[in-house]
């Protein structure tokens, strides 16, 4: 079957993967720089979403011709440290992200339906998606994060058609890159933040819950991949635009996407604002439950092989008590940063989690990704090396930006 038309019925993982990316970061992040230079950063959007294809066909190709994981060749083949220093940050990480997403979740539900307190909404959805991994398998993820996708781009879009400056404009934003003075850091925090950053490794296990386990898999994975990202470039391009039609007072965290949405009802009425609203709480909620699903898998990977290594390549179960222990670690500890409040260094650490990985990433990819020896005919292309090589550079630029604005 070497029609790629044919290989769309098969889309699901690269649904969950861009369901699971497109979170509150990613929407803040895009609506803060609609709102400051308009449409002429579109190009960002679309670059991130690029770098992110790049990185996950390659992480795919690593697993298809491997037979292991991503993490599992770093656990057997590179120095014990990498996957040490990994472990640590995957812990920080999951709790920060985790106390972001409850929050967010709470809030997007709050502007919604502003009788129950942003607390309580956290706390609510938390557990409702905690439920829903314990009960559910990956069909259910699936089903379900391919429902937010489809509502989560129908309500923005029509957001964006509302409010839509000029279709030039639009089309120069995209087509043309440009840098207006001063946002640099802004189209950095853009391309960082489309499509997600340590949720990219969750996808070697979801298409594992498909059986997509040989190389011949990898044209259809490419085609999940494809509409993947498209989805995700779109979303951000879209969040954009509706940023820069309505022109909203710039904000700091989740009070820039309620900005937008008040800003919306002026422009295009109650019917703008809940559509904005409603596109708000699916990101963060499809993003969360990716996230429930998804992350667990790391920790019972790294639990895996480091107690018994087996031989073949095996499935997680999602029923052992490394996983679900996980998953009450991501779904209930972090909920008392809603009674106590974000202390500073839980702020910083948040700007700079995101950052920190996506270098590491692209660094391992180049390092694993060129061997022949594993990788046979499936080993990186010039292109693909020059797109990580890239990728290097501007994350680490960001990592550095991020991290000399809070440290220096």
């Amino acid at each position: 079957m070497n029609n790629p038309l044919a290989h769309l019925r098969h889309v699901g993982p690269g649904l969950v993967i861009a369901a699971t990316g497109l979170g509150a970061g990613d929407l803040i992040a895009a609506s803060v720089a609609g709102a400051k230079f308009g449409t002429t950063i579109l190009w960002a959007a679309v670059l991130g979403a690029i770098m992110k294809y790049v990185m996950n066909e390659g992480l795919t190709r690593w697993q298809l011709a491997t037979g292991t994981t991503l993490l599992e060749g770093w656990v057997q083949r590179l120095p014990k440290f990498i996957s040490i220093y990994f472990f640590v940050y995957l812990l920080a990480w999951s709790f920060i992200v985790a106390g972001a997403l409850i929050a967010g979740t709470g809030l997007a539900a709050h502007a919604l339906f502003p009788e129950i307190s942003v607390e309580y909404w956290g706390i609510f959805h938390s557990l409702l998606a905690l439920a829903l991994v314990l009960v559910g398998r990956y069909t259910l993820l699936e089903h379900l994060m391919k429902f937010f996708m489809g509502l989560m781009l129908l309500v923005v879009i029509i957001c964006a058609a509302l409010v839509a400056p000029g279709m030039s404009d639009i089309i120069s934003g995209l087509l043309i890159p440009s840098a207006p003075e001063g946002s640099v850091l802004f189209i950095f925090s853009v391309i960082g933040g489309v499509g997600g950053s340590v949720t990219l490794l969750c996808y070697g296990y979801w298409i594992r819950e498909r059986d997509w386990n040989q190389p011949k898999d990898l044209p259809r994975s490419r085609v999940d991949l494809t509409v993947a990202y498209v989805l995700t470039g779109l979303f951000g391009v879209a969040i954009m635009i509706i940023s820069a039609g309505v022109h909203p007072d710039l904000m700091t965290g989740p009070d820039m996407a309620l900005g937008v949405a008040n800003q919306m009802e002026k422009v295009a009425g109650p019917f703008g604002k809940w559509c904005f609203l409603i596109g708000f709480w699916c990101a963060v909620f499809s993003s969360m439950l990716g996230v429930w699903q998804g992350i667990p898998y790391l920790y019972a990977d790294f639990v895996q092989q480091y107690t018994y290594q087996p031989e073949q390549p095996s499935h997680i179960n999602t029923r052992s008590t490394a996983y679900r222990g996980y998953l009450v670690y991501l779904a209930l500890p972090p909920m008392l940063l809603l009674l106590v409040g974000k202390p500073v260094w839980l702020v910083i650490m948040y700007a700079v989690a995101g950052a920190f990985f996506m270098p590491l990433l692209c660094v391992l990819l180049l390092l694993l990704n060129n061997r022949r020896s594993l990788l046979g005919d499936l080993k990186n292309g010039l292109l693909t090396n020059l797109v990580l090589l890239g990728s290097v550079i501007l994350f680490g630029l960001l990592l550095y930006t991020e991290a000399a604005k809070h440290f220096g």
